[in-house]
């Protein structure tokens, strides 16, 4: 069996997978090794210091790439994402982007507020957009906004889910009921069986990111992915909820630290957490293996980890495990008819 979806058919891509991007982690390394796999890797703009760092960046993945999968698809075989991000001092998301359009990158994925300007960027370049959000009148604002494709994110998902909350076995049947233009899903999924249920559910394929950091070539530190694999469905938390900037992070010390300061009275202003909770802290989990100095982003879907395979490995038994459950979905709809 050869799982078909219109992702798999406009990316050419093997399996409807596509790497989250993520910061500090979504590096050539991992972006390369996962559309050598078959699926859809992706690049970080924010991971690197300015739109020259990510030309370089770019380039470096270019040359870790199989030779036949540099030919693939009509729009190339990787991508980059650029997450807009509320800041006093914004980065230079266009520039990041026109580096990126200068460099022959034709797939963007975006997340965020306010994309518009930079979704329209990348389609007078001919680009492909596929645009990651958390409620369905942020998909349907994307999709007006010229998205090609829209990357559904449930609250089991790590980083940032929305306000309202809504799990993705409903946020998917919604997308399929109110949307005109295909998605995929986000949060949740990290095997074959979340791959096979995302379709189901009208998805046209699956994004992952936690299940993408626990793998060999994910440039983080091993001590972190060790923690993954001996971790559950339990072991992440929410912080930001008092400041209506909702995130699901690594329930480690920072993390609960955080929780205590919203949770006591009066709560917390963000001025209260900043320290506990800068991007420069959280880049030194990845960097030094230290769990709990900073907060790191995972879903729940660390209760699903429970090895560290290389991107190959891990998109070929997803892969399997995805057909072998949609070939019992038929058995039983086969079954059914007989009776």
């Amino acid at each position: 069996m050869v799982i078909t979806t219109e992702l798999t058919e406009t990316l050419g891509l093997r399996v409807p997978l596509v790497q989250g991007g993520m910061q500090w982690v979504g590096t050539p390394a991992l972006a390369s090794a996962v559309s050598n796999a078959g699926a859809l890797g992706i690049l970080t703009a924010l991971t690197q210091p300015s739109p020259d760092a990510l030309r370089q960046a770019i380039r470096e993945t270019k040359k870790m790439l199989k030779p036949e999968v540099l030919k693939r698809g009509k729009y190339g075989p990787f991508g980059v994402n650029i997450t807009l991000l509320p800041s006093i001092n914004p980065p230079d998301y266009k520039g990041y982007c026109q580096a990126a359009l200068d460099e022959g990158i034709r797939i963007f994925e975006t997340a965020g507020n306010n994309p518009g300007e930079i979704i329209q960027l990348a389609k007078k370049h001919g680009a492909y957009v596929i645009h990651k959000c958390t409620a369905i009148r942020h998909a349907q604002s994307a999709q007006r906004a010229g998205a090609d494709m829209l990357s559904i994110d449930g609250f089991e998902c790590a980083g940032h889910p929305g306000e309202d909350d809504i799990g993705g076995l409903v946020l998917m049947a919604r997308a399929a009921e109110s949307l005109s233009i295909p998605f995929i899903a986000s949060g949740g999924v990290a095997n074959g069986r979340g791959l096979a249920a995302s379709l189901v559910l009208g998805a046209c394929g699956a994004n992952m990111g936690t299940r993408f950091m626990c793998t060999k070539e994910a440039e983080i530190h091993d001590n972190v992915k060790r923690h993954i694999v001996q971790s559950d469905e339990r072991d992440t938390i929410h912080i930001f909820r008092t400041l209506r900037n909702t995130a699901r992070v690594f329930k480690n010390a920072v993390a609960k630290e955080v929780v205590a300061l919203e949770r006591r009275p009066g709560g917390a202003q963000f001025q209260d957490i900043q320290h506990l909770v800068s991007g420069a802290r959280g880049r030194k989990v990845y960097e030094n293996g230290d769990i709990d100095a900073g907060i790191w982003s995972a879903g729940i879907t660390v209760g699903l980890i429970h090895d560290i395979p290389s991107c190959e490995e891990l998109v070929r038994n997803i892969e399997r495990e995805a057909e072998r459950e949609i070939s019992r979905l038929s058995t039983l709809s086969n079954k059914q008819a007989k009776l």
